[in-house]
């Protein structure tokens, strides 16, 4: 198999795009996928499969980031686990039975929808700072609590159990068919719903999201042996060999980066990113 320097402009690409997924938390595969369709050219279906890819390897070294300053709930993530599996293995091996412009115009929506509710969450939490008795209940009565490598505390509890489950077979299904979707439903539930702290948040999606990504690249990998084109997976290497390291390296930069930032400040970026880039896709769209 012949390598190329083709796309060695993907290289620092993926490195920033990885940095900004690892410190928010969102689908690297949010951005990648509409690079690889808008400028390389790539079909929808192989676009997809190719950022679940990527996006694998990034999330892979965040998380390992993540864990060794002992961020991850791994009881809520397993919880999701369950139900965001086997409906991203199912999303993958039907992804080219469904229209991929209904599913993006559904996708956009949502993300508009969730970057205005983070929005506004932020700005009810904001309020509420004021109000001594919401402040003290959220310190005296909470299920979770975990301490992380420089000591901070983070108390919560893990509200709506059962939405959460929904969100995660949804966001699941849609990693398998668009490549993108489960992180952005995580930080939704986890962050403007029940105010988990956002490095905990933000830690435990990557963490769900590294696994259930990888259930949904089988299912793409099995369609690219079988029904791809010739010279289509020879493409897809010559990609990766420069998007997997940039990933790498901010999948690394993402975590400390993340620990030195004002969770006020993450939140506000988190939903100006979700707004935009519905934005985007919607005019991509077009």
């Amino acid at each position: 198999m012949e390598l190329t320097f083709q796309y060695w402009f993907l290289f620092p690409v993926a490195m920033v795009v990885a940095t900004i997924a690892m410190t928010s938390g969102i689908g690297g595969a949010v951005f990648f996928s509409p690079i690889f369709i808008l400028f390389l050219g790539l079909e929808p279906a192989v676009a997809i499969g190719t950022a679940l890819i990527t996006e694998f390897f990034g999330f892979s070294s965040g998380m390992y980031g993540y864990a060794k300053a002992k961020l991850i709930d791994f009881k809520l993530g397993i919880n999701l686990l369950i139900f965001s599996i086997p409906a991203a293995f199912l999303g993958s091996l039907y992804a080219d039975r469904l229209p991929p412009i209904v599913l993006k115009a559904i996708f956009a929506a949502g993300l508009i929808f969730i970057g205005s509710q983070l929005f506004l969450s932020w700005r009810k939490e904001e309020k509420e700072k004021a109000d001594k008795d919401i402040v003290e209940d959220s310190i005296v009565n909470y299920e979770s609590h975990i301490i992380d490598k420089t000591g901070r505390e983070f108390k919560y509890t893990v509200c709506k159990k059962s939405l959460g489950r929904v969100f995660a077979a949804v966001g699941g299904a849609f990693v398998g068919m668009i490549s993108v979707g489960l992180a952005e439903l995580q930080e939704y539930h986890l962050i403007a719903k029940c105010r988990i702290p956002s490095p905990v948040a933000v830690a435990t999606s990557i963490f769900v999201v590294v696994v259930t990504v990888l259930a949904a690249s089988t299912g793409h990998f099995y369609n690219f042996f079988v029904h791809s084109e010739p010279g289509i997976f020879k493409q897809i290497i010559n990609i990766i060999i420069f998007t997997i390291p940039g990933v790498i390296i901010g999948g690394q930069i993402g975590p400390h980066l993340q620990m030195r930032l004002n969770p006020d400040l993450v939140k506000i970026f988190i939903s100006f990113l979700f707004l935009l880039i519905g934005i985007i896709l919607i005019v991509t769209l077009v």
